[in-house]
């Protein structure tokens, strides 16, 4: 997982270190007013490489409420465009996780786990410009409640195809 803030002093250098896709991603989300952008579910292109871009406008809730998710064809970039603050639950899958709902063979890619109270897991303070990215061995909770108050967000996603950021010896 990597994290950091589109605002950085250091967002050059972040992005320099890491695969052109994902650098693409984040460069997409600075160019663009994600903020203003309408909700849905749409393809976009990023160097040539097809990605789904979505537009969600969410609540934060309890984490107690909210399902650990990953995804293996897919890394998530993870975008906080406006609202919150946004909590952002994480830990490794270290494969004993009890699933609770298998999509990972259908379009969405997911994968749901039961929660797991004994899981080591960290967050992520997250204010506008605060991205995340997840690879298919990061499970992550999204949407989690600052404090005591639920606070609308509008939360964007970029799935990144994970065979797009891997050396062409290995696709």
């Amino acid at each position: 997982m990597i994290f950091g803030n589109i605002y950085s002093s250091m967002l050059k250098e972040q992005l320099a270190i890491l695969p052109a896709p994902l650098s693409c991603a984040i460069r997409y989300l600075t160019e663009h007013d994600m903020a203003a952008h309408e909700p849905g579910v749409f393809t976009i292109d990023l160097d040539g490489i097809p990605v789904i871009l979505q537009v969600l406008d969410l609540k934060t809730g309890d984490r107690s409420g909210l399902r650990p998710e990953i995804h293996r064809k897919n890394i998530d970039v993870q975008f906080l465009a406006c609202g919150g603050p946004e909590e952002a639950g994480f830990y490794t899958d270290d494969g004993n996780g009890q699933v609770e709902e298998n999509l990972l063979d259908t379009p969405r890619d997911i994968l749901f786990y039961k929660n797991d109270p004994a899981a080591e897991e960290g967050r992520i303070h997250m204010i506008p410009g605060t991205f995340a990215i997840y690879f298919p061995w990061d499970v992550h909770i999204p949407a989690i409640q600052s404090g005591d108050t639920k606070s609308s967000i509008r939360k964007i996603v970029i799935k990144v195809p994970l065979d797009s950021c891997l050396p062409d010896s290995t696709r």
